[in-house]
């Protein structure tokens, strides 16, 4: 290697193609006259006899390279033929250059031309391009690209290349150039990409996340839980990610340059990236991903798919990558699940989250204003802002130097449409830093997240015309309960209500959000009207865990605590079907109560609702909105209160014959039972995993008889060890929403050696 040192210790040779590339004009892209190319036998031909360096072909150790760089499991690293190079940057990578003669340092100058595929103009160095010289061994580079001598052997030159820790995230073409001391030049050009993703194992990445096994849960994990039901009726939903599968990587890569329109440099910044995604998900402003439909008449949803059937992502990515036209249908576990999809894909730490109570502020008061009639309906027409039962949106992790280091890690980042950011729908990253300390001026959209998870709740009786509204209840605690994601390495619930806010009832929380709504300059006096009454408190039971198909009951809990005074309380409960955003629908039942309470007594009032009352008015997802409207006749004093339930639908139960093995095929068997006293018509599984390219649809012959189940069995050939997860989804006339999955571990072939 003396003559190698010897040759580069000027770091390029000064006849080296690339430094031609270097010193022309930076600012001027125009097409360089190119050298005689690889695809011109005769030229070819007459440089190889005048001694020059040829390339003949590339090795891109997909092997090594993929296990190295976390990426051995996508599908343009495992189909059979073509196989692309799927790298992280900032990281080295293996090439194995095949040559026609052994490289000679003292006399042949090699250079990498690197270039955004997209980008059909091949000019000097600049943001889409990167011209690199071949330099020595043991050469150190920090951050920038470098193409740095390995070994030879015979013909075969091996290479480590690595990417800018900031360079675009795209697929990149290569071409090589070689070069003969004071002679002729050649060019090759592959004709397969590389595809550079973000690294959150690099240090100098903006994306770097410490902590193997949370790369491992929210950069590699292709299946997961998302959370769905009410806030005491805590739901987990298995989805499947599928970011290896085909045409994925693709398709995120297409959403980022073609839809959210990002260009140049900026699709190597994660914040302008994660920006345009939460815009090109949805179809509000672009040709986005998927077309939401929150309609309560499963009818409407005609001419697409209900989001309730939805196992994952890869049929609405592939569909969508595969017709350029948007998905029906979505909410917002939908939006949430494919955001996921689309920022692992591209290296992007990324976590769904669930807020329980979340508010939607449409006013951006940082109060959400329910207006009552006498008898307990809400009246929409006054306001506009809800509370959904739950909302699901996402985290992604990244340094944000446009706000300060203290602001880096966690941002909260949404793709359901609900309003716009800066004209359009679109949502972050915001800080998770800011929205808890209550700095909602920071970008982006901060003051929509504190609102979502920490908006004062106002609800006030509406009498009439000439009346004025009534302040009935306060409520600073009940938005923003129970923030949930997957714990790291376990299917079970992490709780990240604090990284959002302070404690409830503290006094942090109430002067960050007495801070807040100074700045926002929405301070109003209706929040210090309400008297306080203490004597009669309400609480309402919801008794036991109850599946679709029973009866339940509902008690209201009603105590005097007063010792020496009797109240006499009339009032309404009732129970309504409401979709999970809040829009209230079909009235259940409804009981009137009229009672006198003794000095420290306590009364119950009880609700049977029965399975033919409630059936036939069910929502989207069997939830149920429970009102008592109350009033102390005595002192005029009226009360309201809310409570949420969900009836459990029954889940998929999944196993496996025997032990998988990678490669070898096994039988999984799925079932669910029908806890209805109807027959179930019309049924259908379907499945979505690890080996299974599209997803899989199992239609039943048959009807389910109340108390049996209904089953089916597929085959799967499993494409790697490690760790794998079954995600199923039942549907049928009669009953909708039900999911299971499964995670198992796959083993290596007997006698197999490495990573598959």
């Amino acid at each position: 290697m003396g003559a190698v040192k010897s040759k580069l210790a000027d770091c390029c040779p000064s006849e080296c193609i690339c430094c031609e590339l270097l010193k022309s004009d930076s600012n001027d892209h125009k097409e360089l006259p190119r050298p005689p190319s690889s695809n011109n036998n005769a030229d070819v031909g007459d440089a190889i006899r005048r001694g020059v360096l040829a390339v003949q072909g590339i090795d891109f150790c997909v092997d090594i390279n993929g296990e190295n760089h976390h990426t051995s499991k996508f599908h343009l690293m495992t189909r059979k033929v073509d196989r692309c190079l799927v790298v992280r940057r900032g990281q080295a990578f293996k090439l194995d250059l095949l040559l026609n003669r052994p490289y000679d340092a003292s006399k042949d100058a090699i250079s990498f031309i690197f270039y955004v595929s997209d980008v059909e103009t091949r000019g000097p160095s600049h943001e889409t391009s990167a011209a690199v010289p071949l330099l020595e061994k043991g050469s150190e580079t920090i951050g920038t690209w470098s193409a740095i001598y390995e070994s030879q052997v015979d013909n075969h030159l091996m290479v480590s290349v690595t990417p800018a820790s900031d360079c675009i995230v795209a697929s990149w073409r290569l071409d090589i150039d070689t070069k003969l001391s004071g002679g002729s030049s050649l060019s090759y050009r592959h004709p397969l990409p590389i595809y550079v993703l973000f690294n959150a194992w690099c240090l100098t990445d903006s994306v770097y996340m410490p902590g193997h096994s949370h790369r491992e849960e929210y950069v590699l994990a292709d299946g997961g839980l998302m959370y769905r039901g009410v806030y005491n009726r805590i739901k987990p939903s298995p989805w499947n990610y599928a970011q290896y599968e085909k045409d994925i990587l693709d398709c995120a890569l297409y959403l980022v340059r073609k839809v959210g329109k990002v260009k140049g440099r900026a699709r190597s910044d994660p914040i302008r990236t994660t920006r345009a995604l939460s815009a090109a998900v949805n179809v509000q402003d672009d040709n986005g991903v998927i077309f939401g439909n929150w309609a309560s008449d499963p009818r409407d949803y005609s001419g697409g798919t209900h989001p309730l059937k939805w196992v994952g992502s890869l049929a609405i990515l592939q569909t969508y990558y595969e017709k350029k036209k948007p998905v029906k249908y979505g909410q917002c576990w939908v939006y949430a699940g494919v955001l996921t999809t689309i920022c692992r894909a591209l290296g992007i730490p990324c976590r769904p989250v669930t807020g329980y109570d979340a508010a939607h502020d449409s006013e951006g008061s940082l109060t959400v204003d329910i207006i009552k009639d006498d008898e307990g309906n809400t009246l929409e027409e006054f306001s506009n802002d809800s509370v959904w039962n739950y909302h699901v949106w996402n985290e992604v992790w990244m340094e944000r130097p446009d706000l300060g280091s203290e602001y880096s890690g966690w941002q909260a980042l949404d793709s359901t449409p609900q309003e716009t950011s800066e004209d359009m729908y679109r949502c972050g990253p915001a800080s998770l830093r800011a929205i808890r300390e209550g700095d909602l001026q920071r970008p982006y959209d901060a003051a929509y997240v504190f609102a979502q998870v920490n908006a004062d709740k106002v609800l006030w009786k509406y009498s009439g015309e000439i009346q004025p509204l009534k302040l009935m209840a306060r409520d600073s605690v009940s938005i923003g309960q129970n923030i949930s994601t997957k714990a790291v390495g376990k299917m079970e619930r992490e709780d990240l209500t604090l990284t959002y806010k302070y404690p409830e009832r503290s006094r942090e929380e109430r002067m960050t959000m007495e801070n807040a709504l100074r700045k926002s300059e929405s301070i109003f006096a209706r929040y210090y009207l309400n008297d306080a009454f203490n004597d009669v408190t309400f609480d309402f039971e919801l008794r036991d865990d109850i599946k679709i198909g029973q009866d339940f009951s509902v008690v209201l809990q009603i105590k005097n605590r007063s010792v020496a005074e009797s109240h006499q309380v009339k009032g309404i409960l009732r129970v309504d079907t409401v979709t999970y955003t809040g829009v209230t629908g079909d009235g259940v039942k409804r009981s009137e109560f009229n009672m006198k309470i003794g000095p420290g007594a306590k009364e119950d009032v009880k609700m049977m609702v029965t399975f033919d009352e409630y059936y036939k008015k069910l929502v989207d997802q069997a939830s149920f909105n429970i009102t008592c409207l109350a009033t102390i006749v005595e002192t005029h004093f009226d009360y309201i209160a809310q409570d949420d339930f969900r009836v459990r639908n029954p889940d998929i139960k999944i196993s496996i014959d025997g032990k998988p093995v990678s490669h070898q095929e096994f039988t999984v068997h799925v079932k669910v039972d029908n806890s209805l006293p109807i027959p179930l018509t019309k049924c259908k599984f379907y499945i979505q995993g690890a080996g299974l390219e599209k997803q899989l649809k199992i239609p039943l012959n048959e009807s389910v008889a109340p108390g049996e189940f209904a089953t089916a069995q597929f085959n799967l050939t499993p494409p790697w060890a490690g760790k794998h997860q079954i995600t199923a989804k039942f549907t049928s006339k009669e009953m909708r929403d039900i999911d299971g999955f499964l995670s198992f571990m796959v083993a290596m072939p007997s006698g197999a050696n490495g990573t598959n």
